[in-house]
């Protein structure tokens, strides 16, 4: 018989038991390092292979500031003074800016790729390899859509050492992948994490953003480097951050090397890049939108517009129907859309798993580059009109493409501007479409150039920006 003063002592003693008995059974199950291999486990044979195909890029560009007052910059003194009357004090001066970056050589003919941001506006570029070798480079390409740029350095004949491009799609959360490149300036820097999150959009990054998120710090000087898989191939092209102050916060985004070796291969085999183009736009699934079409879940992109003159309406897709998925891959919005289609090489087959009438069946459509109809016919606007100094041009998908613009659109389109012309006097800009002269529809360059010949007094322009359309009217 067990007295009532007894039982603390009890519960403890069995307590104590127990935890002898989970301490073995833990011990059990872990083991001691087996050899000399386990106890030293490091990433430094991985990064020995990868490390000298990263690149430092430095770069530099030429920008004029005035000294002294800036009284004189107002128009109203330079008018009624003239350019001479600041005597010297504003007048402009040369000013050398540089930055850094980082790169990857992905050829071993001497091509790198980088961030298109790292070398914006750059008036010279130098790159600097692992073994200090330095060379001067030249951009071959760069691409506003991804925020990519494809450098070339003359090699001589020799043979740089290069990064094998790998198939990103492979790449799952939770892999372990290393981050390369020249963070703040201070050298060749290599940090580990894993893969946070696959397909990222909607980071306003860029336009085809289908980004890898990781958790390696990847800090400013990172853009363009290297992130790299366990088996040291290339999976991705640092670019940004997420960061309040500056540095790293563990939310990094890389650019995935599909659509890497995308740009590469388009620029390679001729010379510039064309991509292939869906002519399809559409809007993410809702739950109210998945819950009205019968799908179970939220997900794929809802068509709202075909081009008569694209891949999809030739593959019969109308409007209204859901694209779920490209090549097997599902889709949750627009962008991962445009992505999915983007890595892909014009004559490639595709096929898309398309959401009618409560079922899905599969499409197969032929990618195709966005068409070049009208043709283009570019004329530089001259004469006493207010459009003179105008690049115009006839709107087409192929034209929307390089320059950005919505290629649903169709009319005449303000592709640049000279300077120190009436039409920029008058604040004309790039992107703005032209729709009528003094109440008179013009469609074509040609119908706008007959109607700007006819002498006016008066001129009323209309013109459609950022969505919105505006008149202008100008008295002579």
């Amino acid at each position: 018989m067990i007295v009532k003063s007894a039982l603390p002592i009890v519960r403890t003693l069995i307590v104590a038991v127990l935890c002898l008995v989970a301490v073995e059974a833990v011990a059990q199950t872990k083991k001691t390092p087996a050899s000399q291999a386990e106890i030293h486990l490091s990433f430094a044979p991985l990064v020995k292979k990868v490390a000298p195909a990263v690149v430092n890029i430095y770069t530099q560009r030429i920008v004029r500031s005035r000294s002294g007052t800036h009284l004189f910059d107002d128009p109203f003194f330079r008018r009624f003074f003239g350019e001479e009357f600041g005597l010297g004090l504003d007048s402009p001066k040369r000013k050398q800016q540089n930055s850094l970056g980082s790169g990857v050589i992905v050829d071993p003919n001497g091509l790198i790729v980088t961030n298109r941001h790292v070398i914006e506006g750059a008036d010279e570029i130098r790159v600097v390899l692992h073994d200090r070798r330095e060379f001067d480079a030249e951009a071959v390409a760069t691409d506003d859509k991804t925020d990519l740029a494809i450098l070339r350095v003359r090699v001589d004949g020799n043979h740089l050492p290069f990064a094998e491009i790998a198939d990103s799609d492979e790449l799952e959360v939770g892999d372990l992948v290393l981050a390369i490149g020249n963070p703040f300036g201070v050298g060749q820097t290599v940090t580990s994490g894993i893969v946070s999150a696959l397909a990222r959009t909607g980071v306003g990054l860029s336009d085809l953003g289908a980004f890898i998120q990781t958790d390696a710090a990847i800090n400013p000087g990172n853009s363009g480097g290297a992130l790299v898989a366990m088996d040291g191939r290339l999976v991705g092209i640092n670019t940004a951050i997420f960061s309040k102050s500056g540095g790293s916060h563990g939310i990094g985004f890389a650019i995935p090397s599909n659509m890497v070796n995308a740009v590469v291969r388009g620029i390679v085999q001729t010379g510039k890049l064309v991509r292939p183009w869906l002519g399809a736009a559409g809007q993410s699934v809702t739950q109210d939108i998945a819950n009205s079409l019968g799908l179970e879940r939220p997900f794929g992109v809802l068509v709202n517009a075909v081009h008569p003159g694209g891949a999809a309406a030739k593959a019969g897709i109308g409007v209204g129907e859901v694209v779920l998925a490209v090549n097997g891959y599902e889709v949750n919005d627009p962008n991962a859309l445009a992505h999915r289609i983007a890595v892909l090489p014009v004559g490639d087959v595709v096929v898309l798993r398309v959401w009618r009438n409560n079922s899905t069946r599969a499409v197969k459509l032929e990618l195709a580059a966005a068409p070049e109809t009208p043709v283009r016919n570019e004329t530089v606007l001259s004469g006493k009109q207010p459009l003179a100094g105008a690049l115009i041009a006839n709107m087409s998908p192929a034209l929307a493409e390089e320059i950005g613009a919505d290629p649903f659109l169709s009319g005449i389109i303000i592709v640049d501007i000279r300077r120190g012309t009436p039409a920029e006097r008058l604040r004309f800009q790039p992107g703005d479409l032209i729709t009528a002269v003094n109440d008179i529809d013009v469609e074509s360059v040609r119908e706008l150039v007959a109607v700007l010949e006819r002498p006016a007094n008066r001129w009323r322009v209309s013109i459609i920006r950022d969505g919105a359309p505006r008149n202008l009217i100008i008295n002579r």
